[in-house]
């Protein structure tokens, strides 16, 4: 396969299109090579399902040790991305933000820092790589409606786990990295 990743809203964030091989039988699609994503500087160790129910939105989250490759199996997302990479070093006081729809097919790499989430306007299925084994000492997050980040969701009527529910704004999440918590 010669296909490309093309360049993303934000700085580092790839996508590409996922070819499917369909017969009579059915159809086959590869998730994902090596050789793809050898080229990212990266190495991936963990792989996950995440099912949604439509209407849930999963996110923010962010990891300053880990970078993420994202598969969609079933379904719509709309992935809302904040750089925060600008932000580390005091530079930046409100991230850059994108949102990108992903559909059945379609991958996409995100970064270190760079924060994501989804909203699922019909259920989903998400398989997603991971360049570290899941400990959660590099699991963080912040409020997915915080204003000073401005995420454009399709909706506000959404499905929230507890911890997203109670996830810190943005600039706590931040200061709570910065004394070491």
């Amino acid at each position: 396969m010669t296909e490309e990743w093309a360049a993303g809203p934000i700085d580092g964030v790839t996508q590409r299109s996922l070819p499917l091989h369909a017969d009579p039988r059915g159809a086959f699609r590869e998730l994902w090579r090596a050789s793809w994503t050898d080229g990212l500087g990266t190495r991936f160790v963990q792989s996950n399902l995440s099912r949604s129910r439509a209407g849930a939105l999963r996110g923010m989250h962010f990891h300053r040790r880990q970078a993420d490759l994202w598969v969609v199996i079933e379904g719509r997302a709309v992935v809302a991305l904040a750089d925060l990479r600008p932000m580390r070093d005091g530079t930046a006081h409100k991230p850059p933000v994108a949102t990108v729809d992903l559909t059945v097919g379609d991958a996409l790499f995100l970064p270190e820092w760079v924060a994501h989430g989804f909203f699922a306007p019909e259920e989903m299925a998400l398989i997603y790589f991971v360049t570290q084994e899941f400990d959660g000492s590099d699991e963080l997050g912040f409020a997915w409606d915080d204003p000073q980040v401005g995420i454009p969701w399709p909706s506000r009527d959404v499905i929230l786990s507890e911890r997203d529910r109670s996830n810190p704004s943005l600039g706590e999440a931040l200061a709570g990295i910065s004394n070491g918590s």
